[in-house]
């Protein structure tokens, strides 16, 4: 039998090699980051998320997620300022700040679906909101409170303005309406992000507008 030459290079493919995740841009790698971070949440609870968790799912290695925030208090500091900002963003589309000629039923109807589409468009983000999770750090609950409390306002402008268009008595209770308001469709986000097939931004349109018609009849 011929001897093998010395010189054969050895076999090294059935060795495992270790995989790398491909080269990004460190934005794109920190919202890649943040997004993995948001997963791990959703599955797993605030007391899943670890560093070690969200590179897994992430699908790179611990020392990547460091080159980007220095330790998991940063990341997630950048996770709630995301989310809040996209929020925000989603919420000056559903109140306008200058109603119009509007008629004040279609647009506080109107409003509601709105808000309905982007917790459609946006599931992930709104369920950290309007379903918090055991265990949601104090800064989380804080920024979600501070927004209701803005968004809130905004109602009640908008349903000042409705009481001005149609003269209806002026010791109507707007601050109760807007919170009638602001909680039906907290509660209609709820039940679009649990059950979107039955509870649908059109259903929940054309029920606003039914109670609605029942205070301001035409």
């Amino acid at each position: 039998m011929p001897r093998q030459s010395s010189s054969t290079p050895a076999h090294t493919d059935d060795k495992p090699r270790r995989r790398y995740a491909p080269r990004m841009p460190p934005e794109q790698r920190r919202e890649q980051l943040i997004d993995a971070a948001l997963s791990v949440i959703l599955e797993h609870g605030y007391g899943g998320v670890s560093i070690e968790a969200i590179a897994r799912v992430a699908g790179v290695t611990r020392p990547v997620v460091y080159d980007h925030f220095p330790n998991l208090g940063r990341l997630l500091h950048a996770l709630v300022e995301r989310e809040e900002r996209i929020s925000l963003q989603q919420l000056d589309q559903v109140v306008p700040t200058e109603p119009g000629e509007r008629d004040p039923v279609e647009l506080l109807a109107g409003s509601v679906k709105r808000f309905l589409d982007a917790v459609a468009d946006r599931p992930a983000t709104w369920r950290i909101i309007l379903l918090p999770l055991e265990g949601t750090p104090a800064i989380v609950r804080q920024h979600v409170e501070v927004n209701r409390a803005r968004i809130l306002k905004r109602i009640e402008r908008l349903v000042r303005w409705a009481i001005s268009r149609r003269e209806l008595p002026g010791d109507l209770d707007v601050e109760l309406i807007a919170r009638a308001i602001r909680d039906l469709g907290e509660e209609a986000g709820r039940m679009v992000l649990t059950d979107p097939k039955r509870y649908t931004p059109e259903r929940y349109e054309r029920f606003v507008q039914s109670v609605l018609r029942l205070v301001w009849p035409d």
